[in-house]
């Protein structure tokens, strides 16, 4: 990765970082013969114009479309697959999460900064108009800004914040001064972990209680114990980490299928990851034409398609993939619907 973030140790003196860090990516190594091979039929399709940092996409199963937002362009996007049509409308700030509300049409939660705020939008190209603010967050660290955001199995928001607001490129995280929230219906936010550098992934294995998290900064995913019921979080582990398998880039945005793998958008590294989290092993490879993947989630009327965000943070000119989204079809496994945030 060419300098697209720098990172600062923000916690007590003498304190020692878990991993080394010293730029975007895990460092280059030799990497041994990989046996995993995609099958034939798997396909790689561009579906949307390209934006500078795509992320956080979302299957609305209602509407039959993709929503995802494109944080340096300040933008919230719409791709609508049997029309072909993407639009977007633009923000104040930079959004890193857009997800529907349950039972109100064309509503979302949206971050803006510390805030998750509720937006009308019809879709179009019209602007977008934000209604209120469901919660705010890091009170005590007004720098701090919310970043990768999902809609837990009973419609609570889980979101982790970052110090430092993606306006533009490079940017500046500050390791371990973020935090894991937990936002209930009733906007009262909960700190589930803290000392959080880049919180970016995030799914739910509610088959077997498990919660899915990556700080895209341990180069690594997390699994936590998850009660299902109160939405909280304990036994943390490590279930699988990059540098086992002398990976380049980092994990950013996961998403997981029925059979309980996970898959893992690689940043900087050229291809999604289907991981066994009970063995830590890598299952499928898939090679995708851009470097810079962020994130992915299943979506299509049958949940099999997977649709994947990329960024462009370098400004390739002159390649017109980079931060588009892909559709990849022919995995051979589904997902869970994509589920919508509850509030009062």
């Amino acid at each position: 990765m060419v300098n697209c973030f720098r990172v600062i140790c923000c916690r007590s003196e003498g304190y020692e970082p878990s991993v080394e860090i010293l730029s975007g990516v895990a460092p280059k190594t030799e990497r041994p013969f990989a046996a995993k091979v995609e099958p034939e039929r798997v396909e790689v399709v561009p579906v949307t114009d390209p934006v500078q940092l795509g992320e956080s996409p979302h299957w609305d199963s209602d509407e039959e479309a993709l929503y995802f937002v494109s944080i340096l362009d300040k933008a919230i996007h719409r791709y609508k697959p049997s029309t072909g049509e993407h639009t977007k409308a633009t923000l104040e700030k930079p959004p890193t999460f857009i997800i529907p509300v349950e039972g109100k049409s064309r509503h979302f939660a949206v971050s803006q900064g510390r805030k998750a705020v509720e937006v009308m939008w019809d879709g179009g190209e019209e602007d977008a108009l934000v209604l209120r603010t469901l919660a705010e967050v890091d009170h005590h660290r007004p720098e701090n800004s919310l970043n990768g955001g999902k809609a837990d199995p009973r419609g609570r928001l889980f979101a982790g914040s970052v110090f430092g607001m993606k306006t533009s490129v490079p940017v500046d995280f500050h390791a371990g001064c973020g935090s894991l929230y937990r936002i209930d219906p009733d906007s009262q936010a909960y700190r589930l972990d803290d000392e959080v550098s880049l919180p970016n992934g995030l799914c739910w294995d509610v088959e077997r209680n498990f919660f899915y998290f990556t700080d895209s900064l341990e180069y690594a995913i997390r699994r936590y114990d998850y009660d299902v019921e109160t939405g909280n979080l304990s036994n943390c582990e490590t279930v699988f980490r990059m540098k086992d398998h002398n990976l380049e880039g980092i994990c950013d945005g996961i998403t997981i299928d029925t059979d309980g793998n996970i898959w893992a958008a690689i940043f900087e590294g050229e291809q999604i990851l289907k991981i066994d989290p009970r063995s830590g092993q890598i299952l499928q490879e898939v090679r995708l034409p851009v470097p810079q993947l962020t994130s992915l989630t299943f979506g299509g009327p049958n949940s099999d398609i997977l649709y994947v965000t990329s960024a462009n943070t370098h400004k390739k000119n002159d390649n017109t993939l980079w931060g588009c989204t892909f559709k990849v079809t022919g995995l051979g496994v589904r997902g869970y619907p994509n589920l919508k945030v509850r509030f009062d």
